[in-house]
């Protein structure tokens, strides 16, 4: 029997606000000596009312807007009851039945092209600590309690591992274009859970899901859905019944362990927030954040694909980072500067460097004006491609003007015709076999005459014309 994987993604995102979601405390906690940033609020001390930030709010309505979600003007904090030791509250202040957005929807890339998968909820909530074990005992660490964190629920329409995977990938894009968080999973600023279920190809009733958690990375979400799927199959098959229970990722073995049996929203027994009131938006809020929100992703795309003529790939690329993509527009829009030649060379050469030397692009050390002025003297022929690499990494590695490089290095590119014919007889002289090999039909070792003329002119020649060259006299 064949079976359709049913997935539903649960995502945890850390919001970048100066403070906690319901104390002045600061949020930072990553490498922060423990227990420092805390207060009686968000350990819960007897008397300590909370107050809500409007920054998260702000943060998490964009987040809403930008996943085309519906603003609910009233919306309520509740308290999700559950006892563990990093909940210093007993409860978890979080929204349930009305939440800040809802409604809207992320589309992503299938197997059968475009597909909009549905999210029914944006919420803001509030972090737990972190607990620390060492050897016989569990410490914990109440810095993270508090922190805002936005949770953003999809329905169950994604069907498959990859489609998990780009989903969350898109999610990280719109929190990083927004400002709203780093989105960096290996810091814990983006956490997410799967919920996974099979049933038989056609049918319309879902299966029992069963919830994954200690998903950290990317590549854990992928391999974690793609075990458990085939965990479940394997289950059924053998006549056995899919319990609904949390799982969790063990990265190590590449399998899912069951943790305890999976809750449900009656379970934590919500009830309103008696310490914090309704909140209500006006329509002038709601409004004004929407006119803040920067150009998304996907308008991104359209538009340089418009304006610059760019190929997907390279968009895809180009977009993934918006500081990437404002180098790039702003190497582009110089005056007579080629786009696919900016997008090859920031995608290759800059990427390159930064990749070796584990930088961001802001970090880039050849500006966007001077990429452009490069590009210039390789257009206009004053160089090569082997010059203009060398030219680069001189301007990555001490700075300066490409067209004081290109004369005090002397790379200036070759093209008077006289002075490569010379050059071009004495290689052909120097390699008759290669010479015959060409004349019988093999172009293909015409390449290897253009390096050694390249190599007799130390890199200086113009190769268009040194390939013209060697044809016309073997006379081929």
């Amino acid at each position: 029997m064949r079976y359709e994987t049913v997935i539903g993604m649960e995502v945890h995102v850390e919001l970048q606000t100066a403070s906690k979601m319901f104390c002045g405390c600061a949020a930072d906690h990553f490498q922060v000596e423990a227990n420092t940033h805390i207060c009686p609020v968000c350990t819960a001390q007897p008397g300590a009312l909370p107050v809500i930030n409007g920054r998260a709010m702000e943060l998490t309505a964009m987040t809403g807007l930008a996943l085309h979600c519906q603003i609910r003007p009233h919306n309520v904090f509740a308290r999700k009851n559950y006892l563990y030791p990093d909940l210093p509250k007993g409860y978890q202040v979080s929204q349930y039945e009305l939440p800040l957005c809802e409604d809207g929807w992320v589309e992503i890339t299938s197997e059968d092209g475009p597909k909009k998968i549905g999210v029914e909820r944006v919420h803001l909530e509030e972090d737990t600590g972190k607990l620390q074990h060492t050897g016989r005992a569990s410490l914990i660490d109440y810095n993270r309690a508090g922190v805002p964190l936005m949770e953003i629920v999809t329905d169950a329409s994604i069907r498959s591992a990859d489609e998990a995977f780009d989903y969350l990938n898109k999610i990280r894009q719109v929190v990083r274009y927004l400002g709203a968080s780093s989105g960096d999973m290996e810091k814990g600023a983006m956490r997410c859970e799967a919920n996974i279920s099979i049933r038989p190809e056609g049918s319309d009733e879902f299966g029992t899901k069963v919830e994954v958690k200690n998903l950290n990375s990317f590549r854990a979400v992928r391999n974690a859905i793609a075990y458990e799927v085939e965990r479940q199959q394997q289950v059924i098959e053998e006549g056995g019944q899919v319990r609904q229970v949390t799982m969790g990722w063990d990265e190590q073995m590449g399998v899912t362990r069951e943790q305890r049996s999976k809750e449900t929203s009656e379970d934590y027994r919500y009830f309103p927030e008696p310490d914090l009131l309704d909140v209500h938006l006006e329509v002038e809020w709601i409004n004004r954040v929407g006119r803040e929100l920067p150009e998304l992703p996907a308008d991104k795309a359209a538009r340089f694909s418009e304006i610059y003529g760019l190929n997907q790939k390279d968009i895809a690329v180009l977009i993934e980072d918006a500081a990437v993509a404002a180098y790039f527009e702003e190497a582009a829009q110089h005056s007579g500067a080629d786009p696919k030649s900016v997008a090859n060379w920031v995608t290759g050469e800059i990427f390159r460097r930064l990749n070796d030397e584990d930088v961001l692009i802001a970090d880039a050390k050849v500006s966007p004006a001077a990429l452009v002025e490069l590009l210039a003297l390789v257009k206009d022929g004053a160089i090569n491609q082997n010059a203009a690499r060398e030219v680069f990494t001189e301007l990555w590695e001490k700075g300066g003007s490409p067209a004081a490089i290109v004369e005090t290095k002397g790379l200036k590119q070759i093209s008077d015709t006289s002075e490569l014919d010379e050059a071009v007889a004495k290689v052909i002289e120097a390699n008759p076999d290669a010479a015959e090999k060409i004349k019988d039909g093999n172009l293909k070792t015409v390449q290897f005459l253009m390096g050694q003329v390249m190599k007799e002119t130390r890199g200086k020649a113009n190769p268009q014309l040194v390939q013209e060259l060697i044809k016309k006299q073997l006379r081929v």
